[in-house]
């Protein structure tokens, strides 16, 4: 019913900056909250940031002041910002969204399939 579709990922040098966009399709009534997870090898998948449907945003703090999380509501679309990048940010990034798919209903997570960053020199 939904589809979320990343795109951005890759490789950088430490310092560079990149930009992941989602968007989500089908059938979709509303969206929540959108977010951006990431997971390295042997570590949990963390969130790294999150945003309402207003616009208030959160993030984890290891990258607060280095990256940006916006969203356009017309699109379905959330983004994330990435400057100032460090090879500790390496993982794979998921796009994650709360979706109403009619009104009324229940909100229901959808994932991303997933998109490797790799910051090295």
């Amino acid at each position: 019913q939904v589809q979320l579709v990343e795109s951005g990922g890759g490789l950088v040098q430490p310092g560079g900056s990149l930009r992941l966009s989602c968007a989500a399709s089908g059938s979709i009534f509303s969206i929540n909250v959108m977010a951006w997870y990431r997971q390295a090898p042997g570590k949990e998948r963390e969130l790294v940031a999150g945003i309402t449907s207003a616009g208030n945003t959160n993030y984890v703090d290891s990258v607060k002041g280095r990256f940006t999380i916006s969203r356009d509501n017309a699109k379905n679309t959330v983004y994330l910002q990435m400057s100032s990048l460090k090879p500790e940010d390496t993982a794979v990034y998921y796009c994650n969204a709360d979706v109403r798919i009619v009104r009324n209903s229940p909100l229901d997570r959808y994932w991303g399939q997933g998109t490797q960053v790799t910051v090295s020199s």
